[in-house]
C-alpha cells in the first residue's frame, strides 16, 4: 500500500516542471542537534532527460554548481542525456539499478504478464527494492564517498538524480542527510514525498502488446515505483549491520573525517 506523503517542510510554493518529475528543495529538513538543512543547497529529483526550455530556464536560476546523476548506461539509453545547464558540472555516477537492469525494463515495458508474474509477484517486487537498497549501501562506498567529499569541497549548490529520483538519488540524499545529522524520521518523511501521483516516475511501454496497461500489470509494478518505509530501512538496518552505526559508516565506510563532516555542514547547513 502506498504510504501517506509528509507534509511539505518548506513554505516556499513548489515550482511546477513540465519534463522533471520528482524535483524538491531538501531544504528546511532538521538536525538532531536544532539546525536544519539550508535551503537552495541541496536539491532531487528524477532525471533531466525530458527538461523542456522552461524547466532548464528554472533550473539555471537555482545556481548549481554540480548534477549528480545516478543513472546506468541503460537508463540513459532509454531516456537521453540529461540537459545541459550553462556553467553546471554534470557528473554521470552509476549505482546499482533498482530494478536490476535493461532485461527487466525491457520485460516491463513490453508488459510480458506471465514474466511479470513469475518476478514479481507474491512479494517479490518489494523484496528486489529492498534488496536493492542493501546493496546500494553495501557495495557502493565509493561512489557515496565522493559525492560527500566533494560536496564538502563546495560542488553546492547540487541536485542529485536518477531515472525516477526515488531509489538511487534518494538513498544519495539519505546518506548526505545522515552526514550532516539530519533526524531519521525527517530523512524518511522526505524520502515518502516521492509518493506523490505528480512525482512519480512514467513508464514508457512498448505499443504491441496488450497487457502493457492492464490493471494487474500496474498492480505488479505498483512496489518498484513506490517510496515505502520498509525500503529505506533496509539500507539503514545494513548500515547498522556492517558497521554497527552511523557514525561508523561515516568513519569507516565511506572515510568522512570529523574536519569533512563539518565543512558539509558550514555548505549545507544554517
Amino acid at each position: 500500500m502506498t504510504q501517506e506523503v509528509p507534509p511539505t517542510k518548506l513554505t516556499e510554493p513548489e515550482p511546477e516542471l513540465a519534463g522533471v518529475r520528482n524535483f524538491r528543495d531538501v531544504g528546511g529538513l532538521p538536525t538532531v542537534d536544532g539546525r536544519r538543512v539550508r535551503p537552495g543547497r541541496l536539491f532531487r529529483s528524477g532525471h533531466l532527460a525530458h527538461a523542456t526550455a522552461a524547466d532548464a530556464a528554472f533550473l539555471s536560476t537555482l545556481g548549481l554548481h554540480t548534477i549528480y546523476d545516478f543513472r546506468n548506461a541503460a537508463d540513459q539509453r532509454l531516456e537521453g542525456p540529461d540537459v545541459e545547464l550553462p556553467g553546471v558540472r554534470n557528473v554521470n555516477l552509476p549505482l546499482t539499478d533498482p530494478a536490476h537492469g535493461a532485461e527487466f525494463w525491457t520485460m516491463v515495458r513490453d508488459g510480458d504478464l506471465d514474466q511479470l508474474r513469475a518476478a514479481l509477484s507474491d512479494g517479490q517486487a518489494a523484496g528486489r527494492l529492498s534488496d536493492t537498497y542493501r546493496e546500494i549501501i553495501r557495495d557502493r562506498t565509493a561512489e557515496h564517498s565522493r559525492v560527500l567529499h566533494e560536496l564538502a569541497a563546495d560542488s553546492v549548490p547540487a541536485l542529485m538524480h536518477c531515472a525516477a529520483g526515488k531509489d538511487r538519488a534518494g538513498l544519495s540524499i539519505a546518506v548526505t542527510l545522515l552526514a550532516v545529522g539530519v533526524e531519521r524520521d525527517a530523512i524518511e518523511a522526505d524520502y515518502l514525498e516521492s509518493n506523490a501521483t505528480h512525482r512519480r516516475y512514467k513508464v514508457r511501454r512498448g505499443d504491441d502488446s496488450p497487457n502493457a496497461m492492464s490493471p494487474e500489470v500496474m498492480q505488479l509494478l505498483s512496489p518498484l515505483f513506490e517510496a515505502r518505509t520498509e525500503y529505506l530501512t533496509a539500507a539503514f538496518e545494513t548500515i547498522d549491520q556492517i558497521w554497527g552505526d552511523t557514525e561508523t559508516y561515516l568513519a569507516d565506510g565511506l572515510k568522512v573525517t570529523p574536519q569533512i563532516r563539518e565543512r558539509l555542514r558550514e555548505h549545507l547547513l544554517d
